[in-house]
């Protein structure tokens, strides 16, 4: 637009702030990316609004399918976890939900652990069920209780390493030989292991289909994002997934895949910080009277353990474990104890910079699958100095 068309047609000052000629220079670099909020997207010409495709993230069309901002979220994250395709959902939850929708109609099946994900369960158990579409929770820790349950009604298996909240590491290679070799495709809820502990797309010959993670936890970083993200190597899986996503009208802010940006280059050395705060936690709580067990997938004797060496090679653990305290703890009591902590906090969710502490009904969670009669609880380690951490669970015992 022309400053003689600007000052010739463009009289009103109103008109004139919207359709400003000016264009900043090209070329402006910064360490970090841009930030692009649009609904919206200018076309140049009709051409190019009929023949612009953002599926491939040649072009922009819409806010929903992409800007700048998302699509350099969404490439980064793939190189995080290894994968080719990206897409970007609103909770860790919503990706779980967008690939069974994406996936599954009336008449199919899918199989989830035992140990998984409590609104993952109540997702099958709720509209996936209204839908027409049964499930089937299977043993964990079982890949032979996976196979028996590989129907042909059966389109899709998901996996989780290690539980959420039981911190079991299941073989997780043994299962996907079996589902691949019976045509499964497989989803792994991959939060955990986020994309450093191992590579869900390269493990000893095995690769996951797709890798869902809640970027909430150890890619934001600051326990104020919510958002999730649907990794795939194969491009046709990823379109069905896609379409999906697009006619579900599922999109992410652009300041809170900012914030993702901005957290990512940090995310390798907070996670080695976490890690190493909740192995010298979950070693200390292995020498204390009151509690009987110690869940973590690095911990000798920790449910899975032989899997999590097999499969993490870098030796990489997350900043989760749970302890089982000895039964003669009431509820009451373990409750009083999760009251008495003062850096660590009540709260879901993990990752972030403060620690959290969850107690758990496991019994009504897992019937008669789990074997203790102590009540668990989930810690969630923060960054705060372990020393300190340590004497806040120290003094928390002691009112036991």
């Amino acid at each position: 637009m022309s400053a003689t068309y600007y000052d010739a047609v463009m009289s009103d000052k109103t008109t004139q702030l919207i359709h400003h000629p000016y264009q900043p220079p090209a070329g402006f670099l910064a360490p970090q990316p841009g930030i692009f909020k649009a609904s919206t997207v200018i076309f140049p010409n009709v051409a190019a609004m009929h023949t612009r495709e953002w599926r491939n993230k040649s072009g922009y069309t819409y806010g929903l399918h992409g800007t700048p901002t998302t699509f350099t979220l969404e490439e980064r994250l793939c190189a995080l976890e290894g994968g080719l395709q990206c897409v970007l959902a609103s909770s860790g939850l919503s990706a779980i939900a967008l690939v069974n929708m994406a996936l599954l109609k009336t008449g199919d099946e899918v199989l989830i652990p035992d140990n998984v994900y409590g609104p993952s369960k109540a997702l099958a158990e709720g509209e996936l069920v209204a839908w027409g579409i049964s499930h089937q929770l299977y043993e964990a820790m079982s890949p032979a209780d996976l196979a028996n349950r590989i129907s042909s009604k059966t389109r899709l298996v998901w996996l989780e390493a290690p539980g959420s909240v039981t911190m079991e590491f299941p073989d997780l290679l043994e299962m996907l030989h079996i589902c691949h070799a019976r045509g499964m495709i497989c989803a792994l809820d991959n939060t955990w292991g986020a994309g450093l502990a191992f590579n869900a797309f390269d493990m000893a010959g095995e690769s996951v289909d797709i890798s869902v993670q809640a970027l909430t936890k150890y890619p934001s970083g600051g326990g104020d994002v919510l958002m999730g993200s649907i990794i795939t190597r194969d491009e046709a899986l990823h379109l069905r997934i896609k379409g999906t996503h697009m006619r579900m009208g599922v999109g992410v802010g652009a300041n809170d895949a900012e914030t993702v940006l901005r957290s990512l280059p940090s995310m390798a050395l907070r996670y080695a910080a976490h890690d190493c705060s909740a192995r010298a936690l979950a070693g200390w709580f292995q020498s204390r009277p009151e509690i009987a067990q110690v869940r973590h997938p690095a911990l000798e004797g920790s449910p899975g353990h032989a899997h999590w060496k097999t499969v993490c090679g870098t030796g990489q653990a997350a900043g989760l474990f749970s302890v089982v305290f000895h039964e003669r703890f009431s509820v009451p009591q373990v409750e009083h104890f999760c009251d008495s902590l003062r850096l660590f906090k009540l709260g879901y969710s993990w990752g972030g910079p403060v620690s959290l502490v969850v107690p758990y009904n496991v019994a009504s969670m897992r019937g008669s699958a789990w074997p203790h009669k102590g009540v668990l609880v989930r810690f969630s380690t923060g960054l705060e100095a372990v020393a300190d951490l340590q004497a806040d669970l120290a003094q928390a015992l002691d009112m036991l």
